[in-house]
Order: C-alpha cells, then sequence, then structure tokens
C-alpha cells in the first residue's frame, strides 16, 4: 500500500525524529510547515492567551497561527478548546480514549487503536517498525513524518 494522498502531519513539528527542545517552538513548525507538512500543535490558555507547549504553556502564539489551514490544533486546557472552537481553527482535545473527533471531522486515533478511512493514524512508529504503512487510514502524526513521505514504507 502506498501514500497516495495521505495528510501527512509532523507531531508538535517533529519531521525526522523527536526534539523536545524545539518542539512546539513557532521556528520549529514553520521549518516544518514550509517543507509541506501539515503541524500537530499543543495549545493552552493562561490568562487569557494563547500559547504552545507540551506539558505547560511556553511559547506565546498568535491566533492566526493557529488558524492556518495545516495547522491541528491539540487544545491541552477546557478553555483553549472553547476558545479555538470561537476561532474557527482546527482543533481536538482528547487525553487516552480510543479515538476522539476533530472540529473537522477527522478520527484523530490513539496509537494501536482501529483504524477507519477517516481515521489520523497518531505515532505508528509506537506500535509497529518505523515507516511500515499503518493501513487504511486519512493520515498520519509522527514524530518521523519525513521517513513516511520519502516512500520507506
Amino acid at each position: 500500500m502506498k501514500l497516495n494522498n495521505l495528510i501527512l502531519i509532523a507531531h508538535r513539528g517533529n519531521t525526522a525524529g523527536p526534539n523536545e527542545d524545539l518542539e512546539n517552538s513557532p521556528p520549529y513548525l514553520e521549518k516544518a510547515l514550509s517543507k509541506g507538512f501539515h503541524v500537530e500543535v499543543d495549545v493552552w490558555i493562561k490568562e487569557g492567551h494563547f500559547f504552545l507547549g507540551h506539558d505547560r504553556p511556553r511559547y506565546p502564539i498568535d491566533s492566526d497561527f493557529l488558524t492556518r489551514p495545516k495547522v491541528w490544533c491539540h487544545a491541552k486546557n477546557l478553555t483553549a478548546l472553547s476558545s479555538l472552537l470561537d476561532l474557527g481553527a482546527h482543533c481536538f482535545w482528547h487525553q487516552s480514549d480510543d479515538g476522539t473527533l476533530t472540529s473537522r471531522g477527522y478520527i484523530w486515533t490513539y496509537p494501536g487503536k482501529k483504524l477507519t478511512d477517516k481515521s489520523i493514524c497518531v505515532l505508528p512508529e509506537r506500535i509497529s517498525p518505523l515507516g511500515e504503512h499503518p493501513g487504511a487510514c486519512m493520515g498520519i502524526c509522527s514524530d518521523w513524518i519525513k521517513d513516511y513521505r520519502e516512500n520507506k514504507i
């Protein structure tokens, strides 16, 4: 099975492996976007302002960035989810659910859970060998997304 028209999403901006020092930083995300990837970002609201960061609000971010077509916003607190929905951003919120519906109708699917043709397969490298096609899905979100694009599957 080939990639064809799969949506390729750089998890926190990672394209060639995790980089905790740079993940979710605006320049790092811009770099992934400039390579043609979509990006998944972790979004917080703190004191009425948007921030990016996985474990905590770390990088202030303008709402214009969050509404860009290739940005997938993972709300990290309920206030962020509500505010992202008000903005019209593509967003979702989950913790360890098998799958959650994004605001644009995709099924954000937890690693190793059953996929459908509407699923975004999240971090398939945690379940199967890196670069192996995950099966039926609409897209892949990976720390190693460059490997998927370079037909290493």
